[in-house]
């Protein structure tokens, strides 16, 4: 659905975006992370023809851009920072306009459309208010009505749930993984880690203009080989697992071992309490961490658009 190679973006000196080669796939609810001033917002402008590239390729859909884009741009379905809107128009009438510019949709059953895109972001009974009065998450509602007008393949969305209170949020997720279960591919690039781990099925994290890590979200999180266990009586449970103790936090230990239900009976015949015990796996958090931290270059790069780096899993 999106396969980029090498691409690359410089503003003058600044890098933008270096030899990235993203692959996204049919079917997959994709995470593109990064803390704000990585570069994502250039390479989804790239993505979609908005911004050229200095060099590298990308293709959308199976067609090479931003030649095909034409042919290709009616299945994508996108949100690129402030969704566009006529500020004077209500909402109602901005979607009816989007819906005429697109020529492929039928006249007699345009308000059917946008009564429908409007239905489902929750914006089903907005009154005819100009959209400058409506607040932030409103706003992003509305650009993905607009993004979902024309039932799109694929749907490319720069920090969709920006401006959203927490219910906002959760609405919006359940809509978009109700999307992919119907078939639709959805890209999101977004800093918001809690949000991406909750719902994608493969990850690409963006680190100073470049991949550092792609993968899926399951091979990414397997087990460490460590399990967490607590119990009443961390003492008895330090000495009886001797070298196997990784680490201690109160009632909170990590040990290492092969065989969580062997470890279990042992503890349980040694006389030591066992309140829980679960295989540890790594957080994306912990993942994006590593990631980053790997990185052996020490000169950041900055996204002309994104020229104030805030890190990630905070507000933007």
């Amino acid at each position: 659905m999106i396969r980029t190679e090498g691409l690359t973006k410089r503003y003058g000196r600044i890098t933008a975006v270096e030899g990235v080669d993203l692959d996204v796939r049919e079917g997959d609810v994709y995470g593109f992370l990064g803390a704000n001033g990585s570069g994502k917002t250039t390479t989804v402008r790239m993505l979609l023809g908005l911004v050229l590239a200095t060099s590298g390729t990308v293709d959308l859909l199976g067609r090479r851009m931003p030649g095909a884009a034409r042919d290709v741009l009616p299945d994508v379905g996108a949100i690129i920072e402030d969704p566009a809107a006529y500020p004077h128009l209500s909402g109602r009438a901005n979607l009816a306009l989007f819906d005429a510019m697109d020529r492929s949709g039928q006249r007699s059953s345009r308000a059917r459309r946008v009564d429908d895109a409007l239905d489902r972001v929750g914006l089903g009974d907005v009154d005819g208010r100009p959209v400058r009065a409506y607040s932030l998450g409103m706003r992003q509602r509305l650009g993905l009505a607009n993004a979902l007008l024309r039932s799109p393949r694929l749907l490319v969305l720069d920090e969709p749930t920006n401006g959203l209170d927490p219910q906002g949020i959760r609405d919006i997720r359940a809509l978009l993984l109700e999307l992919n279960r119907a078939g639709t591919t959805v890209f999101v690039s977004s800093h918001l880690l809690a949000e991406i781990e909750q719902m994608c099925t493969r990850v690409g994290v963006l680190h100073r203009g470049r991949l550092v890590l792609q993968d899926h979200l399951d091979d990414l999180q397997r087990a460490t080989g460590r399990v967490l266990l607590v119990t009443s009586q961390p003492d008895r449970a330090a000495e009886r697992l001797g070298t196997r103790l990784d680490e201690r936090d109160g009632r909170r230990l990590l040990v290492r071992t092969d065989d969580v239900a062997d470890l279990a009976a042992e503890l349980v015949a040694a006389g030591v309490p066992v309140d829980e015990l679960t295989p540890e796996r790594r957080t994306l958090e912990q993942i994006v961490l590593e990631a980053t931290r790997a990185d052996p270059r020490g000169n950041a790069t900055e996204d002309e658009d994104e020229s104030d780096p805030q890190p990630m899993g905070g507000a933007r």
